[in-house]
This record gives C-alpha cells, structure tokens and sequence, in this order.
C-alpha cells in the first residue's frame, strides 16, 4: 500500500464558533464532535497511512497547544513549522512541500485542514489510497463531496464528466465555483456532476511547488526565502518572518487548483463536514427526538431543533431553532439561520480592542494555565496550574506586586536570591520589581491563587530573563 505524508494545516482562527473557539484558542484544538481534538481526529483518521509523523504548519501563537495535543495521540517528532503571520493556504502548502523535500525523496502530500469532522475516516482512507496512482503520475487530486443537499456555503467543484453509474473513478476539474445561491445549488445537485469542495488535496511535492511556481512565483520565491532562512527552535521550526509575510497571501485553490491542466477531483462519501458554523456542529452531533443537541446540563421543555453547549445548567422552554453557548465570561444566544453572523460579533470585539475576541477567561500556557477569577481597581486575582516537571520564566514586574497561596501541589520559588518550596496552605510575597520564577517540581499539578496588586496589571508587564520556551 503506497504510503503518504500528512500534512495538517493547523493555522484558522475559528471565528464563527464564539465564544467556544477564541483566536489563541481556535476550534481545531477543542473537543467539538468526540473525546479527541479536532486535530487529534485529523491524525488518527490517516495514521495508518502515513509515512511518519505528520508535517504540522501553525500558528506561532499555538505551537504549544498543537505540540501537546499530537504528543498525546502519540505522535513523536512531528514537523511543526510556525507561521509568522497568516498568508493563506497556497504559502503554508508550499512551506510544508519544501519541509518534505528537505527530509529526503518527493513524498505524495495528502493535505488536511485539521478543523474538520469526517464521520467515516475507513472510506476516506481507501480513496486516499484510490488517488494515489494518479498523484503519484502528476495529478494534483481533491477529493470532492457528493452534495446531498443544495448548500449555499460550501464551493463547488465541476467534474469533467459525471459519475451517474456510482463508479468512483478520479475525473478531470472542468471549473471550480464560488458558493452559489439557493437556486443555482439546487441546479447543481439535480446534475450530479458538481461536488463540495472539500479543501482536502493529494499530490506530489514537487508538482505542487512546479505547479505554484508556474502560476505564482512569487509566491513560491517567498516562501523558499522564508524556509532557507528559518530558526529550529526546539521540535518547531520558524518561518523567517520578513519573507514569510514578503508573500501574498493566496489560498490554493485561486493560485493553483483554478489554473493547472492538472487537476483531478475524486468523488467521495464519507460523511464530511467542516464544522464551519454552530448549526453545522448541530448537524453533526447526536439528537434526542426533538432534534435538541449540545453539550452539558441541559433542560429542554416544548423545544425542539436547539443546540446548548454550556458548563452550568441551561433551561429551554418554548423556543425552537436556537443557539446557546455558555462560556466562563460569555453568552452567546442566536438563531440557527443566523449564526454565520456570529464572526460580526468577533469583529466588533475586535475593534473595540476587548479580549473576549482573542483570550477565554483560562488562558493556556506551555506551562499550564491561569484563570483570572477576579478584577478591580488596583488587584487582580489569578487561579493558576503548573503542569509537572514545568517552569515560569525568571521575570520581573514594574507595576505589580504580587502574593502566592498554594492550594494543591509543591511550588518551587526563586525570589531574587532566595529559593524555597511551599505546599498547600503554604504562601510567598513577591514585591514590586523582584526577579521570581515558579515551578513545579512535584509529579502532580500545581494550584496555587495569585493575587496581584499594583497601578497596572497587563499581561504586558513583565520582564523575561530566562525562559526554557524561547520567549525571554
């Protein structure tokens, strides 16, 4: 059976999932449709047709969080090259094909945006293995979604010629198309030769970076740039920021896949979804006689065709086709024909610079996390989790103070020239501008409360002198 390299495009920031999927916290690293991650799911749907561990192109901002979650499904040595800024996917899919290249051979790329949900990952294995021979003699192969429903939200791709007996045989792309109206979506599935498109690709290295390079040079001399001149930072490897962000910013299909003579689409059924809106994580997720679905403690009375998704009890009475998503520092209530209006609510966020847009009220860390549990004028109030073996940084502070109580664990502390360790009931003053670090020595979380205090509290204030996560 040939093999193929992985390659997971990890970089989205989820927007229309809020206030579950935040920016440093996006939709492909949350639990949504199972116990594993989206991204997790990604992996192990194709690991056991992958040639080693997968090529990973992220976030800068999520190179913890990806690292984590693939070590956890047990991946070891995976390739994680950090996007310095966004450019698309045509850029990252180039940085990766040179990764692989760069590791020896010309492997065949099968390309995943890691925030989807595939309900039979058995059938998308076998038409992976379906398109190989034809990726392997030059065609850049998608693999297109046999529509069962005139969807407005998805592209479409038009094959060649249809498939009307229920072969599935790999067909030449006569065009591919934007998201149509409700009328022209119907007209394409009364056809029967248009199909979904699925943002899933399969091809060689090299033919991509020929093909990109034919069409988008500047692109692909970029994207070489950045890549020749990238750090190894641990198990990351960082994209030069000043020729990464030198590339337009271009998605595959517009700068490759609408231009080759290569392209080939390989109809499937394999009960995809992109997870794209609330309402499509209702459609995916089990529901009672009511069509009610979600997450949590949830009551429905007389309703019928919600979704809740919520830590603390939610009560429905009487309503029909709504959304409810219950964070720790936000409640989002919509219908479920309106939630694509949902990334209008981040944007607005946004421009009023508040960081419900971009932060949960936990905030992740390569060490742990922090809750900020409290906020008034002059102190904050912190809970916060060292992971075991983990460390701080040595930092300093130039407007805070602050107090250490420790409620679970062992806590090591650097305090200036002083080092000690406390335990539960145990605490530690820090005073305004003293070198200090936290860690955890123990082999069990550390919990401990922070309270700080001071004329400013940003997260901003803070000096690095060593770190072991390169942020000093």
């Amino acid at each position: 059976m040939t093999k193929v390299r992985a390659v997971l495009l990890s970089g989205g920031s989820g927007t229309r999932l809020w206030p579950l999927s935040r920016e440093a916290y996006p939709k492909q690293f949350l639990a949504l449709a199972g116990e594993a991650t989206m991204l997790q799911d990604t992996w192990t749907r194709v690991a056991d047709i992958a040639d080693g561990p997968p090529i990973v192109v992220a976030n800068e901002e999520h190179r913890f969080l990806a690292a984590e979650q693939l070590r956890m499904v047990g991946v070891e040595r995976a390739a994680i090259l950090l996007e310095p800024v966004g450019r698309n996917t045509a850029p990252a899919i180039a940085a990766a094909a040179l990764q692989a290249m760069a590791e020896g051979g010309d492997p065949l790329l099968l390309v995943l945006p890691s925030d989807h949900v595939v309900g039979d990952p058995a059938a998308f294995r076998q038409a992976v293995t379906r398109a190989c021979a034809a990726a392997q003699e030059g065609a850049l192969v998608t693999f297109g979604i046999r529509p069962d429903a005139p969807e407005t939200g998805f592209g479409y791709i038009e094959a060649e010629r249809t498939d009307e007996d229920g072969g599935d045989g790999i067909f030449g792309v006569r065009r591919f198309i934007e998201k149509p109206d409700a009328a022209t979506a119907q007209s394409y599935l009364d056809d029967g030769g248009f199909y979904w498109n699925s943002g899933m690709f399969l091809f060689r290295a090299s033919r991509y970076l020929a093909e990109l390079g034919r069409y988008r040079p500047d692109i692909v001399a970029a994207v070489r740039g950045a890549f020749d001149a990238a750090e190894r930072d641990g198990d990351f490897l960082r994209l030069d920021k000043d020729a990464f962000a030198a590339s337009p910013s271009d998605s595959i299909d517009y700068a490759v896949m609408e231009r080759t003579e290569r392209a080939m689409v390989l109809p499937v059924d394999i009960d995809w979804n992109d997870v794209g809106s609330w309402s499509a994580l209702w459609d995916v997720s089990d529901q009672d006689d009511n069509g009610n679905a979600g997450h949590g403690d949830v009551i429905a009375v007389d309703s019928r065709n919600s979704f809740v998704w919520s830590r603390r009890l939610v009560a429905l009475v009487g309503v029909d086709d709504l959304v409810v998503v219950e964070t720790a520092d936000a409640v989002l209530v919509a219908h479920k024909d309106r939630v694509q209006q949902v990334k209008e609510v981040v944007a607005g966020l946004k421009a009023a610079d508040r960081s419900h847009a971009v932060l949960h009220r936990e905030v992740h860390r390569p060490w742990g996390s922090y809750d900020s549990v409290d906020v008034g004028d002059g102190f904050q109030v912190k809970r916060i989790k060292v992971k075991p073996g983990a460390r701080l940084s040595l930092q300093s502070h130039r407007h805070r103070a602050e107090h250490w109580i420790v409620v679970r664990g062992t806590a090591r502390v650097t305090r200036d020239n002083d080092v000690f360790d406390l335990v539960a009931n145990q605490s530690a003053y820090i005073p305004l501008g003293a070198r200090h670090r936290l860690e955890n020595p123990g082999e069990d979380m550390l919990e401990l409360i922070e309270v700080q205090s001071g004329d400013y509290l940003g997260e901003d204030d803070i000096v690095r002198y060593e770190d072991v996560y390169g942020r000093s």
